[in-house]
């Protein structure tokens, strides 16, 4: 779908948060899920901003530690079964094991800059 004002992307806000040594490009009102980050369900989290890009301006480095970015825990999540297997040739060593992430949910309720 191409927009009526080609403009119009460039002039949305959005901010590039770092957590659970990832970072995420986010937009206000955006779920996503992150690495579990030690709260309760319901409880509010900020960010420091990697970089803040409003319309007009650009905000990274130290100019973008003066932003923050607000978010809300809504709730918590599994990621999808990782099946491993390890094996050491002709001594009959097998193992296979299972992994299952866990993930917050949360929701970005205000980006300021």
């Amino acid at each position: 779908m191409v927009p009526d004002d080609p403009d119009s992307v460039s002039r949305a806000m959005y901010a590039v948060i770092a957590t659970g040594g990832k970072q995420e490009k986010v937009v206000e009102g955006q779920r996503l899920r992150v690495e579990l980050l030690g709260v309760d369900e319901g409880a509010d989290v900020a960010f420091t901003p990697v970089l803040v890009v409003d319309g007009e301006r650009v905000l990274a480095g130290s100019e973008a530690s003066s932003a923050s970015v607000s978010a809300k825990v809504v709730g918590t999540e599994r990621g999808e079964k990782i099946d491993g297997f390890t094996y050491k040739r002709r001594t009959n060593q097998r193992r296979r094991y299972g992994h299952r992430q866990n993930y917050n949910v949360i929701e970005i309720t205000s980006i300021t800059a």
